[in-house]
């Protein structure tokens, strides 16, 4: 959400001589830039030198730790927030309120120091900005298994149905018939101005998330839709009001979501993954040394106890932990369930340690060595996708998934709330398909969205089962005519299945990789692709950059790699030379 960046952003801006320094790496470049060039002159820090730099940031570390420094470093950003109108008033007040002890805190425990944030702020002659430098992780000295291409199964052969609920965003202050245009970062909440058109009973094509009341039809739905072998459910609980939020808020959408999950699918196994805004502040999800009031205890111990009749003592015991956990959930199959908080970009705590934050990938690649040596397939589920994590977590995450290809198989993400994949190809020659992200879209209507959700088609339990994704379905709820009978439960439709909307024989990886490239050149097919990215709601028509640049994200299962990307050419410029985004 961009302007929860934007507030965080200007802790840093609002108190350029004795405020909160935040890097550039947790924030959008482009808002980043704007701020500071609409600051600079203000502040007059642009005139500092590199020695008074320095000493500035030596005496902010010191003061800081003193609490009426930190209200000060609040009211002015406070300030500096309305006067550049990131947002209402009542808003700006609210997040820096929220926001404060947190960020602060973060900076005080973080491994800045003055030559590393004087670099940033000078220039590279007064200190190296490096934080978030490369890092490598630790691979056991073991040979990788011969590769075996996948083949599709005979025929006859199990087939498993895993359901697949992402970022449900259920708003309690949702009204329908208030306003579905607002000044707020979130909509339908507010009675509307004169003649302004009303939000829908069941969800409105605008900045809104959803009524309590839609996603028990779709809970209803799914239910006579079963059987299902297990639900994977990769978080975002509550609603996208991160300025107001307090812990009993998301403690409850956790109680109440997880309460309608068991309600409507009764014993169906479900195995669920930690959400960016599960926690308040939102992206806040410090290191698990971080003890006290600050820690994530609150929100990992109440998962556990919410989660306790899906999960064994020992995904509990991780859970509570660090919010990750590894359960078998077949003969032959391992759910491995990622904290991709831990690299968020968004997530200021990794101030603290961007190097593998709560030894989540090392303890990855245990996981996988132990399941390959068993010879145990293994899916990965989290909320945001690798390509979209911090460099270096991400090159790393990469690598893991190369080194094993044979045992992972499959990959499922949320977040983005679109219909999308990210592909993964061998390290050596970055040609050759080995993993495919599946990214589901969300059962939230935030932004311009129908509410939607997905079934997975995986090859079920028998001796030789790959257990790889074998096609799936995506279903939504048109709102259009939804919101044309609200006294009635509406029906929730099938938009499409993959392999007979594509035309692919299988949905293996490289299948997804030819798809890509079909795209490039069939203008038909990827407009029906855009049209079902946005799950069958969309205005413009994705053309020229757009397309580029949608087609670059789907190569990219790792961040800041232009190798993915570099025969995707406009007129006669690489994608990453062009920076318009859809």
């Amino acid at each position: 959400m961009h302007s929860v960046r934007g507030f965080l952003a200007v802790m840093i801006f609002a108190s350029v001589a004795s405020g909160l320094p935040v890097p550039d790496k947790l924030l959008a470049p482009p808002t980043l830039h704007s701020y500071l060039h609409q600051l600079g002159a203000g502040y007059g820090w642009r005139n500092l030198t590199c020695p008074i730099c320095k000493v500035l940031f030596a005496a902010l570390d010191i003061s800081l730790e003193v609490d009426s420094n930190k209200e000060m470093v609040a009211s002015l950003a406070e300030r500096v927030c309305m006067a550049l109108r990131l947002a209402e008033p009542s808003v700006c007040q609210q997040t820096i309120q929220l926001f404060k002890k947190d960020i602060i805190t973060a900076w005080v425990l973080s491994v800045l120091r003055p030559s590393e944030i004087c670099g940033l702020l000078v220039g590279a002659d007064c200190g190296v900005w490096d934080i978030g430098s490369n890092w490598n992780i630790s691979l056991p000295n073991k040979p990788k298994p011969p590769v075996v291409p996948p083949v599709p199964p005979t025929p006859g052969s199990p087939v498993s149905r895993v359901l697949f609920l992402t970022d449900l965003h259920w708003d309690r202050q949702y009204l329908p018939g208030s306003s579905a245009s607002c000044q707020e970062p979130l909509c339908c909440r507010m009675p509307p101005a004169h003649n302004q058109s009303g939000a829908g009973y069941w969800g409105t094509y605008s900045k809104c998330d959803l009524p309590l009341h839609t996603i028990e039809s779709l809970l209803r739905q799914v239910s006579a839709q079963g059987p299902y072998q297990a639900v994977y459910w990769t978080g975002d609980i509550p609603a996208h009001n991160v300025w107001q939020q307090t812990r009993a808020d998301q403690l409850d959408a956790l109680r109440t979501l997880t309460g309608l999950i068991r309600k409507y699918l009764g014993a169906v196994p479900v195995y669920p993954a930690v959400g960016n805004h599960e926690s308040t502040p939102v992206n806040s999800f410090p290191p698990p040394y971080v003890q006290g009031n600050l820690s994530s205890h609150w929100l990992y111990h109440s998962m556990a106890q919410e989660w306790h009749h899906w999960l064994p003592q020992s995904a509990l015991s991780t859970l509570r932990t660090a919010g990750f956990y590894t359960v078998p959930i077949g003969p032959r199959l391992r759910l491995v369930s990622l904290n991709m908080n831990f690299c968020d970009l968004g997530n200021f705590w990794l101030l603290i340690n961007y190097t593998d934050p709560a030894g989540q990938l090392q303890w990855l690649v245990e996981v996988l060595q132990e399941a390959e040596e068993k010879g145990e397939k293994v899916h990965i589920i989290g909320h945001i996708p690798p390509g979209l994590c911090l460099k270096s977590w991400s090159w790393n995450y990469y690598r893991i998934v190369n080194r094993y290809e044979s045992t992972i198989a499959a990959q499922f993400f949320g977040h983005t709330h679109l219909d999308e994949f990210e592909m993964f190809y061998d390290e050596e020659t970055l040609t050759r398909p080995v993993s495919v992200a599946f990214i589901s879209p969300s059962v939230t209507t935030f932004i311009n969205l129908n509410p939607g959700y997905r079934v997975y088609q995986i090859d079920g339990e028998y001796p030789e089962s790959s257990h790889m994704v074998l096609d799936h379905e995506t279903y939504i709820l048109n709102l259009t005519e939804a919101n044309a009978r609200p006294g009635q439960d509406p029906r929730w439709t099938l938009l499409y299945r993959a392999l007979e909307t594509y035309g692919m024989k299988s949905a293996f990886p490289a299948d997804w990789e030819l798809l890509t490239r079909r795209f490039l050149q069939d203008e038909r097919l990827f407009q029906t692709f855009w049209y079902l990215h946005h799950k069958g709601h969309v205005d413009e028509v994705c053309q020229e950059n757009c397309k580029t640049t949608l087609l670059c994200a789907l190569r990219s299962g790792r961040s800041s790699d232009p190798e993915l990307c570099k025969d995707l050419l406009l007129p006669g410029k690489p994608l990453w030379e062009r920076k318009q985004f859809c």
